[in-house]
């Protein structure tokens, strides 16, 4: 059965279109809730939580993208706000010493680093730049989107993500040289 007959089917409050939506998008959306979240249990309650509300809303979406794109958006949201909800420790960023980043189109990584290792390198940057380096990165959102979704500036969002990248260079740096930590 397709999504957009699903999502019809949800508006008039029907339990089994619910659990077939579940069912389609639950894989796919725990694999984003485990980028955000350190663990398994983590990923599966903002992923649960977030299904909840996407339900809850369902009038709200006009099917003017996807409705998997909508669900994961709704995914990260969740994440993010049970990552404030903890009171992650960052460094604040404050706009009159942001400058922009030149250029983002130099994300080049040497061919003989692994998946694995540039996913790691991503996951040990600072609070402050991981977020914002795997909404760019990993989930493709543009600075205005991520600037939307983390209630930032658009310059705050190109900093956090100059900044990470100079990071991620860094580790990725000691990995090929064998100095890793």
């Amino acid at each position: 059965m397709s999504s957009n007959l699903l999502v019809a089917q949800c508006k008039q409050n029907s339990r089994k279109a619910q659990l077939a939506l579940y069912k389609q998008y639950c894989d796919g959306m725990f694999v984003v809730a485990l980028r955000y979240m350190k663990d398994d249990a983590a990923a599966q309650d903002a992923v649960q939580e977030a299904f909840i509300k996407a339900f809850k809303k369902i009038e709200q979406f006009k099917g003017d993208v996807t409705f998997g794109a909508w669900l994961k958006r709704i995914v990260i949201n969740t994440c993010l706000d049970a990552l404030k909800a903890r009171k992650l420790e960052t460094e604040p960023l404050y706009d009159e010493t942001l400058r922009l980043a030149d250029d983002e189109s130099d994300w080049q990584v040497s061919d003989d680093r692994t998946v694995e290792e540039v996913m790691d390198a991503i996951e040990k940057l600072s609070d402050n730049y991981r977020d914002v380096a795997k909404l760019f990165l990993l989930e493709g959102y543009d600075h205005q989107e991520i600037a939307g979704i983390m209630g930032i500036t658009e310059s705050a969002s190109r900093t956090k993500l100059h900044r990470g990248k100079l990071q991620l260079k860094e580790h990725l740096k000691h990995l090929q040289y064998g100095t890793g930590y």
